[in-house]
């Protein structure tokens, strides 16, 4: 559907999105700038989107998944182990929306710190 560009200083990722009421959400009020928050190897940021949970909501999902925590408004960006993760799944505090995936490493989120000011903007079309 469309592609966004999350980027700190020092950083950057890309993400693919799917087509959801949620990622139509985000996408209608980007670009936007938050405050970074950590929990273990997650990075999630308020954003002024409002969400119902989709019906395909998932709290446990792949390393570099795109989420959107609808009881935070937050965009959620788990690259590994939270502190409620079983093994080396990578769990979310709750069920969230799925919204797509980060381009390449998803690692690459270690390098935002608590407070770290996050953009988050669309990429163009690249056609």
């Amino acid at each position: 559907m469309a592609r966004i560009r999350i980027a700190w200083q020092g950083g950057e990722v890309t993400a693919n999105l799917r087509d959801t009421p949620t990622a139509r959400a985000l996408l209608a009020v980007l670009p936007c700038e938050a405050g970074a928050h950590t929990w273990g190897e997650e990075v999630y940021f308020e954003l002024p989107v409002r969400a119902a949970l989709e019906s395909d909501a998932r709290q446990v999902v792949d390393a570099g998944t795109v989420c959107f925590w609808v009881e935070g408004s937050s965009l959620a960006l788990p690259f590994g182990r939270t502190p409620v993760s079983k093994g080396d799944e990578c769990r979310l505090v709750t069920r969230c929306n799925v919204l797509g995936t980060i381009d390449g490493d998803s690692r690459r989120l270690n390098q935002v710190k608590q407070g770290t000011k996050i953009r988050v903007a669309p990429l163009p079309d690249e056609a």
